[in-house]
């Protein structure tokens, strides 16, 4: 079973930037492709960015594109999410997930991903 904790999340104003975190419990998640969700109220839960098990692919929501990074560092099991030029419709609980399936592909389907971190809240002021 693997566990996962997103930290980072906060208060910021638009413009501003957040690194959001996904540490994970055991050293298997190094194979494990990694998306970052968010979703805000009343809202679906949305695809934001994906990476591979390597780092060598990453996949974002156009909605973001050029704003955020996805990155990791397998060796401390944790998965990042870079966010600048911040705007108020961000805000959002931002969530990391983990496929079950080591060395496969990264996706924007939320059904697809079987380990789910509790979410962490990003506040964007305007």
């Amino acid at each position: 079973q693997v566990q996962l904790v997103e930290s980072g999340g906060g208060l910021v104003q638009a413009g501003g930037s957040l690194r959001l975190s996904c540490a994970a419990s055991v050293s298997a998640f190094s194979s494990y492709p990694v998306g970052w969700f968010r979703q805000a109220p009343g809202k679906e839960r949305e695809f934001v960015a994906a990476i591979n098990w390597s780092g060598g692919y990453t996949a974002y929501a156009d909605s973001v594109k050029g704003r955020f990074t996805i990155s990791r560092e397998n060796a401390k099991n944790t998965v990042y999410l870079q966010m600048n030029s911040l705007k108020p419709e961000d805000t959002a609980v931002y969530y990391c997930a983990a496929r079950g399936s080591p060395y496969s592909g990264p996706t924007s389907y939320t059904r697809d991903y079987h380990y789910w971190g509790q979410g962490t809240q990003v506040t964007v002021s305007s």
